[in-house]
């Protein structure tokens, strides 16, 4: 069995999932639709705190569902009284059991730099003293700050990047994805990578996974779905199969820490 590290749920409106291009997206995909899929961390698909708050209900009720990373308003000026609302002692399935890390949609804001900005690093650095994690999601233009990003943060900040870094063009993607592998406290989630790429065929998507665990290694590698966006391409069954593939020629502990045990470490989950 494996740890999803990253899965979306979702009610589908068009005002609030404008960025959802495939007809085939354009519904609600709810915990209900997970039969027969392995359990998950949750994470955001629309910037409210409401969206934070179903995730946790969902939660609640569905043990497959072993951790939730929210989104609240991290560079607001009361975005430490907001976080301390959720993770006070009481609050919904949130006092750190299950509220697990927060995310910020920087690649859509018009601002590429906005990663850099004191009032988000100011959030960011206040989220990780609560124990939480931080998801970076960008696309490769923004790679080189997110390394400033994370060198403007303590050494042992938890950071994943969703996505390996959304790549576009794969010379210039592998070098600053290499280059962000050498901050040892930043992991890597093997997700979205049909998507970014555009084919569903192993061969095709190697050299991404080759030049992933070459920088990162088998320690800091984790597998996530990117489901249900990954439907448009494959079936979560078809893109779980390609990473076994792939990593079927690395040590049963290897396997074992890529596919489940990297996710449950790194969110504080139980293996």
């Amino acid at each position: 069995m494996a740890l999803d590290a990253h899965r979306h749920f979702w009610r589908y409106t068009d005002a609030e999932f404008g960025w959802i291009a495939d007809d085939c997206l354009r519904r609600d995909f709810l915990p209900g639709d997970c039969a027969g899929m392995d359990p998950c961390v949750a994470v955001e698909a629309r910037q409210t705190v409401e969206e934070t708050r179903q995730l946790l209900a969902f939660a609640a009720r569905h043990d497959f569902i072993r951790g939730v990373v929210g989104w609240l308003p991290i560079a607001a000026p009361d975005f430490p009284r907001t976080l301390d609302a959720f993770l006070a002692p009481g609050a919904t399935r949130a006092a750190g059991d299950t509220l697990v890390g927060l995310r910020h949609v920087v690649q859509d804001e018009p601002d590429d730099d906005f990663i850099l900005r004191p009032d988000f690093l100011r959030g960011v650095r206040h989220l990780l003293s609560r124990g939480l994690t931080y998801d970076v999601l960008v696309f490769e233009r923004h790679l080189p700050n997110v390394l400033t990003f994370v060198d403007a943060l303590p050494d042992d900040a938890r950071l994943v990047l969703d996505h390996l870094g959304k790549p576009k063009e794969f010379m210039s993607w592998a070098k600053l994805v290499r280059e962000l592998a050498r901050r040892a406290n930043v992991r890597c989630k093997i997700s979205g990578l049909v998507t970014e790429v555009g084919k569903t065929d192993a061969e095709s998507l190697r050299p991404y996974l080759e030049t992933a665990l070459d920088a990162f290694g088998a320690d800091r590698l984790m597998f996530g779905s990117d489901w249900p966006v990954v439907t448009a391409h494959l079936p979560y069954a078809g893109w779980k199969a390609i990473v076994k593939s792939f990593t079927a020629a690395l040590s049963a502990s290897e396997r074992e820490k890529i596919m489940s045990a990297n996710a449950a470490a790194f969110y504080g989950l139980p293996a």
